[in-house]
């Protein structure tokens, strides 16, 4: 008999393989062999493939059937792989089309009763596809929709698998089935949190508006009480639209997660919040079989918050340096390492110490030095090192209350109007490099001599450098500060002034 032979895909983090599926069939007494480094749930495939071929129909042979998945050395995990493997037996037994399966990927769990499930990671699956230049992909119904935001590849739904073999030529009769559906969606509640919301701390506001421009990492200490979450939480709508590159990312790693997608790609940047009780796995991602992206990874192009970052324990937030550095997140297993975007903006808040009173001008602090400094320790030096913005957030009086009406406050949308003016200014003098924001230019090109300023315009950090007061890493943070408020004032060139102000809010939380 001739073998089967079609395609499906296996995810390695966000980046997918073309798996292909033999299937063969020999006279010999009735087995089924799968072999190709299966999981736990890819090797009972074995037994959802019979019941779903014989209550469909269309059983499978009675002979003894091997199913080899290629290439061989790649691990390959989860239920993605059942209708791949059940139609290339039917094509090795000669009940459907073998080059019309061997044109095609297909994905999609079986149920005993034949009908296909829904399974997370399609789009990112479909994107590896069209990669691999295939130009047809079948997928469950209720992952049609998905799957039909990835352009360029023609989608073929299929309810069941007697559906799918009558499409590649399978001579049964069909028979209606009702397809499994994933739940709709609700539609995304509008963000009514605006910037104007926020009274007082002037300084804070501008603050995270370099951050947005920029791209900057902002962590911000103070008192319980004085707006840190508040602010936060505004960030994310100061951001600019996703473009469509982004868009598919962020929408690939929900799918990845199983998070509901709908029916267009994401389009504004994702703020994620994990509690401090996290574990590195959750933050990071990780996992003992298929590995899963963590919330840093789903924060992608968008805002990673740790609020009460000194709760978080150390080693999880130490996890946090790596992607800082280079934008990507690399989970190493034995067999296989996964790689996920990690190009978040992470903003960390802490109260000044356990009881959170100290430095506020109306409470007492009742710790001692000795536990406030272990209390903050908690977060290491070197990650702090790579937080480009530092600020103190003090609580509002009742003075601000009183000139809250009195006094023009900025709001979220004129906010994000000079964010984009900003950006659009770095963009153009960053369009012949590999970066967009300035947070991602590196120290060397700031310091080039295309770009190095002047030795009256450096002096600050070129004191604050030779006494210690910051690393070179930090002399270079401050130089990326220094070009967002330039962008942002409409300097073609920093000034002494900007670099002054960036000095300051990479040194405010130790003034």
């Amino acid at each position: 008999m001739p073998i089967g032979r079609t395609h499906a895909v296996s995810l390695l983090g966000l980046r997918g393989a073309i798996v292909e599926i033999e299937a063969d069939i020999s006279a010999n007494l009735p087995s089924f062999v799968l072999i190709g480094l299966p999981d736990a749930a890819l090797g009972e495939a074995k037994d959802r493939v019979r019941a779903a071929a014989t209550n469909s129909g269309c059983a499978l042979s009675h002979h003894k059937i091997t199913v080899n998945l290629s290439p061989a050395a790649l691990p390959k995990h989860g239920s993605g792989f059942d209708l791949g493997i059940a139609l290339a037996i039917l094509a090795a037994d000669g009940a459907i089309d073998a080059a019309s399966i061997d044109r095609v990927v297909h994905l999609g769990e079986l149920g005993l009763d034949g009908r296909l499930r829904p399974i997370n990671g399609v789009l990112p699956a479909v994107v590896a596809a069209r990669a691999a230049g295939f130009g047809t992909v079948m997928v469950p119904t209720g992952n049609a929709q998905e799957a039909g935001l990835v352009p360029g590849i023609r989608v073929v739904a299929a309810a069941s698998l007697l559906d799918a073999v009558i499409w590649h030529g399978g001579e049964f009769d069909a028979v209606p089935v009702e397809p499994i559906l994933r739940a709709v969606p609700d539609a995304p509640a509008d963000d009514d949190t605006d910037l104007a919301d926020v009274i007082g701390n002037e300084d804070s506001i501008a603050a995270l508006l370099v951050a947005a421009a920029g791209g900057h990492h902002v962590f911000m200490l103070g008192p319980p009480g004085a707006g840190k979450t508040m602010l936060a939480a505004r960030l994310p709508g100061l951001l600019p639209d996703l473009d469509a590159a982004a868009a598919l990312e962020v929408s690939s790693l929900r799918s990845l997660c199983g998070l509901p997608v709908g029916s267009a790609l994401a389009r504004r940047p994702p703020l994620e919040s994990p509690h401090h009780t996290a574990t590195s796995a959750a933050l990071i991602g990780g996992g003992s079989g298929m590995i899963r992206p963590g919330a840093a990874a789903r924060a992608s192009h968008g805002v990673l918050f740790l609020d009460e970052a000194p709760e978080f324990p150390s080693s999880v937030l130490d996890a946090l340096r790596q992607p800082l550095e280079s934008g990507v997140i690399s989970i190493h297993r034995a067999n296989a390492v996964a790689h996920f975007p990690g190009s978040f903006q992470l903003v960390m808040a802490a109260n000044p110490c356990a009881c959170g009173q100290y430095g506020a001008r109306d409470s007492e602090c009742t710790c001692t030095p000795m536990s406030r400094r272990r209390y903050l320790g908690r977060i290491s030096g070197p990650l702090l090192d790579r937080i480009d913005i530092q600020l103190r957030v003090q609580r509002i009086t009742s003075a601000h209350v009183r000139l809250a009406d009195q006094t023009p406050r900025l709001s979220t949308a004129d906010a994000r109007a000079r964010v984009l003016e900003a950006r659009a200014v770095a963009g153009a003098r960053l369009a012949s490099t590999p970066w967009s924001l300035n947070s991602q230019v590196p120290g060397t090109w700031l310091r080039s001599a295309r770009m190095r300023l002047g030795p009256t315009t450096t002096a600050s950090i070129d004191r604050a450098l030779e006494r210690g007061g910051i690393t070179m890493r930090g002399y270079d943070r401050v130089l990326r500060l220094g070009w967002t408020l330039a962008d942002l004032d409409g300097s073609s060139v920093p000034g002494a002034d900007h670099i002054g102000r960036a000095l300051y809010l990479r040194k405010a939380m130790s003034s």
